[in-house]
């Protein structure tokens, strides 16, 4: 990726920040807690420039364990309630959140902290000696990747680069969402002979359903509502699991925006997904997910094809809170 002056000079900033901060001790690489493939990949990808980071997070997503399995990539699961920071903890680096809450951890105090991050939106309130990159690229990993690239090349393995290579698959839809920038991200990792991009992406895809998911997606799909809101086809269900890929499912039928919700444990979750053609007439998912965060509270965000939202609301109010945003924004063809 083609860096611009803000952004190297961003980049020399992050630079000086992690080699004192790696200089005094120890510096974990926190996900996001969703753990996604483009947070779980930035993390291990970015913890290979010096032995004294480690990547870590609460959770790992079906891909990003696939491969961290597959790839003896090194990863530490942490506990919500029990996490046990290092004694020489000197620093703190969090990718691909926008806000503290969407760690799921609480931060020592008075450890400096360092925020990579490509979402519209950001929450995080710095201190002195914090830092916080916020780029407007398709996913995580195309700043780390140019982090690496012009201050570690010799930690760019081939296991990293697989790492990076799929953190922006998936956040790019498979390259549906992608630009200019992360194409030019995608050559940049392929470049060699040791990475195969058809029999990476085939491994990628070749994701698994056992028959109790596989009986939810299509329950999923059976109590799917079309409808008009404003401008805007929406077609809407809820589900147990799997709402990343039952949207995925719904946008294949054609619907311009699907929204998928989940009541679980008291806590609601939307999770919303559009085609480009509906972004580029003015859709943004992740600025409509801030606002119902801002209307009805929780937290949300995201990127403007692919979005969610989590809170202690109703799944009805949620879900009917997102559809009147949708309902407000003007379609640019119209």
């Amino acid at each position: 990726m083609k860096l611009n002056d803000v952004q190297s000079s961003e980049l020399k900033s992050f630079h000086d920040w992690l080699t004192a901060a790696c200089s005094n001790g120890a510096v974990p690489v926190v996900t996001g807690k969703n753990g996604d493939m483009d947070t779980i990949g930035s993390a291990i990808a970015l913890s290979s420039a010096h032995p004294n980071m480690m990547a870590c997070g609460l959770h790992l997503g079906r891909t990003a364990k696939r491969m961290v399995e597959s790839l003896h990539a090194p990863f530490r699961k942490l506990s919500e309630h029990q996490t046990v920071w290092p004694q020489s903890l000197s620093g703190i680096i969090v990718v691909d959140a926008a806000a503290s809450g969407q760690i799921g951890l609480s931060l020592p105090p008075g450890i400096p902290v360092c925020i990579l991050d490509h979402h519209s939106t950001c929450d995080w309130e710095l201190n002195d000696g914090d830092l916080l990159l916020q780029w407007d690229v398709r996913a995580t990993t195309q700043i780390v990747d140019s982090y690496l690239t012009t201050y570690s090349p010799q930690s760019r393995s081939l296991v990293v680069r697989k790492m990076l290579l799929a953190g922006l698959l998936t956040d790019t839809g498979r390259f549906r969402h992608a630009d200019s920038g992360a194409f030019q991200t995608a050559v940049n990792v392929l470049t060699g002979d040791d990475l195969d991009y058809a029999s990476f992406l085939e491994f990628v895809e070749s994701e698994t359903t056992s028959p109790s998911e596989r009986g939810s997606l299509l329950r999923g799909l059976s109590r799917a509502v079309s409808l008009e809101s404003g401008a805007w086809n929406i077609v809407h269900t809820h589900s147990g699991t799997l709402e990343g890929r039952l949207a995925g499912l719904l946008i294949g039928t054609g619907a311009e925006i699907a929204l998928v919700s989940r009541f679980r444990d008291g806590q609601t979750r939307l999770t919303a997904r559009a085609s480009r053609q509906t972004t580029q007439m003015g859709i943004h998912l992740g600025d409509i997910m801030a606002s119902v965060a801002e209307k009805i509270g929780g937290e949300g965000g995201g990127h403007d094809g692919a979005a969610g939202w989590s809170g202690k609301v109703d799944r009805i109010a949620a879900e009917s809170s997102f559809i009147a945003l949708v309902a407000t924004i003007k379609r640019s063809d119209a």
